[in-house]
């Protein structure tokens, strides 16, 4: 499967772009358990054009991470345009435009989800996109702005008439923002559709192997987007190829491989921002990755108050001798090599 000329594998899984979680230390963990395409954080057209230090540092992307692809949003389609062409000098492989955040403060204003309200500026404003830049175009999006407003179809032909190269569709409207179920049956009608040919991808409640095997074969989409459900769990995406291989599960990663994984994590986030601004970045991770583990509170609470990356690394190291003994007495199939 290919997105303009760049090579996925047959059936690609994408980690989704999201606001102060996919940023390069959390994208590296990904991208080392199995993501095959991953995108920058949402970046917002204004604050690129004025130079904006929170905009323009989520411009920073690292060759391990390739292929890899900027999401931009905006709702002035001039200012859009120069976006894209900054966002092209970072030098990624795809540009992506955000036509999905159901966010008030986004939406609202026109941008992200709220730009389906008025789907002649969004075909234009693709269109003018796509002029600026050399490299692929694609488009994340919601099935429509509210359940009596669901154009996925037009806007799917709208989009590719424009000229982007694939199309991420999330199953909900703007107004359900998370809540409820995402409805695939419309993701599954865009890609039946006999005008389309750009790859569909679909998002919205992936969130174990069996449900991405039944969803691949249930609704015939060309990738998988995941979100949520990786953080804390980057090791989702290698457990749903092995699914897909084996038609089984993995076993859940060993204390070891998480405690590899927030060290990376981690070390990452204070190469890129810094000993202090890193260990602060961090706090948000901790719960996540410890998911499920019994009478934790208390060495989460001392992670976060950590000073230092020093105190930090003995406090993940005392972590695994605590619950070496306690948790996951049988090895992964990843450790067994």
């Amino acid at each position: 499967m290919k997105i303009g000329n760049i090579e996925l594998g047959d059936f690609p899984l994408l980690l989704a772009p999201m606001e102060d979680v996919s940023d390069p230390p959390f994208r590296s963990v990904c991208k080392k358990n199995g993501a095959d395409l991953m995108f920058t954080e949402f970046i917002s057209s204004e604050g690129l054009i004025r130079d904006a230090d929170k905009s323009v540092q989520k411009l920073d992307i690292y060759d391990s991470e390739r292929p890899i692809g900027i999401q931009i949003f905006g709702d002035n389609i001039e200012s859009m345009k120069k976006a894209a062409k900054i966002s092209e000098q970072a030098q990624p492989e795809i540009l992506d435009i955000n036509y999905g955040c159901p966010v008030k403060k986004v939406a609202c204003r026109g941008a992200g989800a709220g730009i389906l309200l008025d789907l002649n500026k969004m075909q234009k404003m693709t269109e003018e996109i796509v002029k600026q830049v050399k490299i692929p175009v694609t488009v994340k999006t919601r099935l429509g702005w509210d359940e009596n407003t669901i154009k996925i179809i037009e806007v799917a032909e709208r989009l590719q008439d424009a000229g982007i190269k694939a199309l991420t569709i999330h199953g909900r409207t703007r107004k359900q923002m998370y809540k409820g179920e995402a409805n695939w049956e419309y993701i599954a009608e865009v890609k039946n559709n006999s005008r389309i040919s750009i790859p569909i991808f679909g998002n919205g409640d992936i969130d174990t192997p069996e449900k991405a095997f039944e969803y691949k074969n249930r609704f015939g989409v060309d990738g998988i987007m995941i979100g949520r459900a990786a953080i804390g769990n980057p090791w989702l995406f290698d457990e749903i190829k092995y699914f897909f291989k084996y038609r089984k599960k993995r076993n859940s990663p060993s204390l070891e491989e998480r405690i590899k994984a927030v060290k990376n994590h981690l070390n990452f986030s204070i190469k890129w921002k810094g000993e202090k601004l890193g260990l602060i970045e961090m706090r948000r991770h901790y719960s996540n990755y410890f998911r499920g583990i019994a009478n934790f509170k208390e060495h989460r609470l001392k992670l976060i108050h950590s000073e230092n990356i020093k105190e930090s690394t003995a406090l993940l190291d005392e972590i695994y001798n605590i619950y070496s003994c306690l948790l996951y007495t049988s090895p992964s199939p990843r450790d067994r090599g």
